[in-house]
């Protein structure tokens, strides 16, 4: 079976707990985090992951629902793309 993979790219202003939060509720949703990537710049935190979410009951929809309103109570922005369009978007 193949691995359904999303990209969960997290925007905002730098605070305590960001990566902490998104990697626990990631967790919660049974979702397993494949690489990740963030840096500060000039005080705008940014952070892609590369997530398998193939085991997690909540799927793309859920789990985007569930990114969103953590995203909104730490005034951050999240956005989750799905693999297969991405590689599809840039097949020559």
């Amino acid at each position: 079976m193949e691995k359904e993979r999303v990209f969960v790219v997290v925007l905002g202003k730098d605070q305590k707990g960001i990566i902490a939060q998104v990697s626990g509720l990631l967790f919660k949703h049974g979702a397993n985090i494949e690489d990740v990537q963030q840096k500060v710049m000039d005080g705008t935190f940014v952070m892609t992951m590369l997530v398998d979410i193939s085991d997690s009951a909540s799927g793309s929809a859920g789990l985007r629902d569930a990114l969103e309103e953590l995203a909104a109570s730490m005034g951050l922005r999240v956005m989750l793309h799905n693999e297969a369009v991405i590689k599809a978007m840039h097949r020559i």
